[in-house]
């Protein structure tokens, strides 16, 4: 086990966050936390850092054990560039190497005999040993694999200081990854992610050798990576096995068991009380009565269940209907500040249908929103009777300065004070909102106020941009369900998978500058997708397997070449020894021959000269043949 919470509770003054809570992380688990705003999620992971210490109980964290924490924003600073940076986590591995190149060339100018040889042949072997344990020579490959698949492939030179906040947060987690903590905790990692990070991240963290505890609105996430739920509800913590699905059919089911339980206890009860007040005071059945009163006392009263806060209930509704053909781009170019987004684009969009608008982060997807709310370009042609209602995920249509129940009331002056807020209650925002600053709302509320203006304009079609973000669980299914049963036109730009799945009926993609449509669900978008994405892998594994072939058989000829220059080398040497050898035998012989006891010698000067005959042929064929092989 890596983190053990025994019975710890927690308080902030007099506000009791949770109380004897108790669970346990184990090694490899994939974990999800979940929980409604002011629940006491980050204060649990504060707790599992160790910035915070519980009140009661304890909070136990195997020794030595490594966590690695995504803040919901935790970019950070740094003057480095995003390679130099992410070169920082393997400082060890990379001196390793170096330490190893020094001792092998060191070694290499050491005499075999002296006893620093053995010495450094220890080091190295150590060092060797090290090395392959760490896999200190793919820290390249490692680098590369986890920034292009963050997204960063073109960044390397970027300076971290120089990025943007969600890129910061992103590079954060890329860092993370490549340290390999011992327990990953995430805090929506999600969130500056686009759909193809995610499929990334999420096939990485399958592979992810330590503990993962994430908190997540992404529900398709919570599927993909989760073994196990942690909810805490009513300042208690209650643990379900299996992914987000899973653990909301055991939510379900163990409510309606309690409820059940509760209900029926409730019924026993009053049965009891109704028999002893009936009975108590007659003398033939005041015996009976009493013993009814002792099962009372002695009943374990059984809590009621928790009944959360409502969930915000929204409702789309249209005034009037348009013709059937709603919106044709045709042959659209987009650019925004000099920079191409989308050439040539094509598409049709008919009544009621419910299309996303998908692409990686920068694609255009806002832009095209915003393009398509202005329309009259012969690019854009919005059809008769459309009236367009839009959701700005930045909350640039609201007024700061407005109080909350102003900001809807300004907008429809023929609605009621009750009616204004009756609809501002039905989307989650109640008494003690209506008279706050909406510059002082939390991302959430901002979220619901937005909604709920957005039910009030009543348009036949609804463009929303990232309608999600910042809306808890609940809140997400109720919008999901609420769009589902709208009979009007659904354009919208989502990262919920979960939320496009429910709702998409075509999918239009921006990517590489084209818009490109799916005429599908999201499902068929994703098999469309991985059968592209198949392809161009095959294509790219088929191209390295022609480049491998290429190399071995270079590599081939480089060996047989290095074999022939060493062996011509062996015979140049051969040669030269014995070209030597015949010279300081020529030279000997001449000698001789000088001598007066040889020259009168006739029988020793005809040996000797023939002998030199020899010698000068022999020496004639071994020069051809040196300057040959020269």
């Amino acid at each position: 086990m890596i983190i053990t919470f025994d019975n710890a509770s927690f308080s902030y003054g007099d506000n009791l966050i949770f109380h004897d809570v108790s669970f346990a992380l184990n090694e490899g688990e994939r974990v999800g936390l979940i929980g409604a705003n002011g629940e006491g999620k980050t204060t649990l992971i504060r707790l599992i850092t160790g910035e915070l210490f519980p009140e009661s109980g304890q909070v136990i964290k195997k020794n030595g054990a490594r966590i690695g924490y995504l803040e919901q924003n935790g970019g950070y600073s740094c003057g480095n560039t995003v390679y130099k940076e992410m070169l920082e986590v393997f400082k060890e591995e990379l001196s390793a190497v170096e330490k190893l190149e020094m001792l092998s060339q060191k070694l290499a100018q050491t005499d075999y005999y002296a006893p620093e040889y053995a010495r450094l042949s220890a080091q190295i072997e150590s060092l060797n040993g090290y090395i392959a344990s760490r896999d200190c020579y793919n820290v390249e490959v490692k680098i590369k694999t986890v920034l292009n698949g963050m997204g960063f492939e073109k960044n390397y030179n970027q300076v971290v200081d120089t990025m943007s906040g969600g890129e910061k947060t992103r590079l954060k987690l890329a860092r993370l990854l490549l340290e390999q903590p011992d327990l990953l905790i995430l805090d929506e990692p999600t969130n500056h992610l686009d759909i193809t990070t995610l499929f990334w991240l999420e096939d990485y963290l399958s592979t992810f050798k330590g503990a993962i505890l994430t908190v997540s609105h992404d529900r398709y996430f919570l599927d993909k990576i989760c073994t196990r739920i942690l909810e805490l509800e009513n300042k208690k913590l209650l643990s379900f096995s299996g992914n987000y699905s899973k653990y909301k059919a055991l939510k379900a089911d163990l409510n309606a068991r309690l409820l059940k339980e509760y209900e029926a206890q409730q019924e026993e009860r009053a049965r009891l009380q109704d028999y002893v007040d009936r009975n108590i005071v007659r003398a033939t059945t005041a015996k009976s009565a009493l013993s009814r009163v002792n099962r009372l006392e002695r009943m374990e009263i059984l809590e009621k269940p928790y009944v959360p806060k409502a969930a915000p209930h929204f409702h789309f509704s249209t005034e009037v209907r348009p013709y059937e053909n709603v919106l044709k781009i045709n042959n659209l170019n987009l650019e925004i500040g000099g920079k191409s987004l989308i050439c040539g684009g094509q598409a049709e969009i008919k009544r009621g249908e419910k299309v996303a608008l998908v692409g990686e982060n920068g694609t255009g997807k806002t832009t095209l929103l915003k393009h398509i709310i202005k329309g009259g370009t012969s690019a854009i042609e919005v059809g008769r009777f459309v009236k367009i209602a839009y959701y700005d995920q930045e909350g640039g249509n609201l007024d700061g300065e407005n109080t909350v129940m102003a900001e809807l009331w300004d907008r429809h002056l023929g609605l009621t004070q009750t009616e204004v807020r009756s609809a501002l209650a039905r989307c989650g925002l109640f008494e003690e909102d209506m008279q706050k600053p909406v510059k002082s709302l939390s991302g959430g509320e901002r979220a619901k106020l937005a909604l709920c203006i957005l039910e009030s304009e009543r348009g036949n079609v609804l463009l929303l941009d990232e309608p999600t973000n910042h809306l808890d669980l609940p809140a997400r299914e109720s919008l999901e369900k609420a769009l589902k049963e709208f009979d009007g036109t659904l354009i919208f730009v989502s990262h919920d998978r979960y939320f496009i799945s429910a709702l998409a009926e075509k999918v239009l993609e921006i990517e590489d500058k084209k818009l490109n449509c799916y005429e599908g669900g999201y499902e068929f978008y994703n098999t469309q997708k991985s059968a592209e994405r198949e392809k161009v892998r095959r294509e790219a594994e088929e191209s390295a397997l022609r480049e491998r072939n290429a190399e071995r058989q270079a590599s081939y000829r480089s060996k047989r070449e290095r074999a022939e220059e060493a062996e011509r080398k062996a015979k140049i040497k051969q040669i030269e020894g014995q070209i030597n050898a015949l010279e300081e035998r020529e030279s000997e012989i001449n000698n001789r021959l000088a001598e007066p006891e040889t020259a009168a010698d006739y029988k020793k000067v005809n040996a000797l000269l023939a002998e030199l005959q020899s010698i000068k042929l022999q020496l004639d064929e071994l020069y051809n043949k040196y300057e040959k092989l020269l």
